[in-house]
């Protein structure tokens, strides 16, 4: 258990370095895709799935491609990666898969949810999808609000950042 997690940090860090490290944006975003793989692997292996299977979903899935999308739309380099691009994420996502695979096939009961092997903090309880609502729009509603206005700002500004300037516009204008 300690080992899958200690591989499966030392990737997330690996990635979310060479994340802030790569001069061009596809690049940073491949490492990106295993650095959020790899906080999957981690909290799998603390015995939340729920967790890793959210942050897949939302994190390697949706919100990635709304960067891609940005990056496409900018248009400020080419949108494939190129040459040694692909080398780094690929062996950082074999690492991976290999952990995984390990976890899944040497010991099946590893990261079952009721592997006794697993820290029991808090018992387990049923929450009722009103109670979320109600946690949301009552005492977290400024959170939430916040978050909506983080989310506008960058919209807009990426709007204003791709907007092509119309036929109408004199060259030397005024934005």
């Amino acid at each position: 258990m300690n080992a899958l997690l200690a591989v499966a940090s030392a990737v997330a860090v690996a990635s979310t370095l060479a994340v802030i490290l790569q001069r061009r944006a596809v690049h940073a975003l491949l490492y990106l895709i295993v650095s959020f793989f790899a906080l999957a692997v981690a909290m799998l292996a603390l015995g939340a799935a729920f967790a890793a299977a959210l942050e897949v979903i939302v994190y390697a899935g949706a919100i990635l491609v709304l960067f891609v999308f940005v990056v496409m739309m900018l248009g400020s380099e080419d949108a494939r990666p190129r040459g040694a691009g692909w080398i780094g994420p690929s062996l950082l996502a074999l690492v991976l898969l290999g952990e995984l695979l390990y976890a899944f096939l040497a010991e099946p009961g590893l990261l079952a949810p009721g592997a006794a092997s697993l820290p029991a903090a808090v018992p387990p309880q049923t929450v009722e999808p009103k109670a979320v609502g109600i946690a949301l729009f009552g005492e977290y509603a400024i959170c939430g609000e916040i978050a909506a206005f983080l989310l506008l700002s960058g919209l807009v500004g990426a709007f204003h950042l791709g907007r092509r300037d119309s036929p109408a516009r004199p060259e030397g204008g005024e934005r």
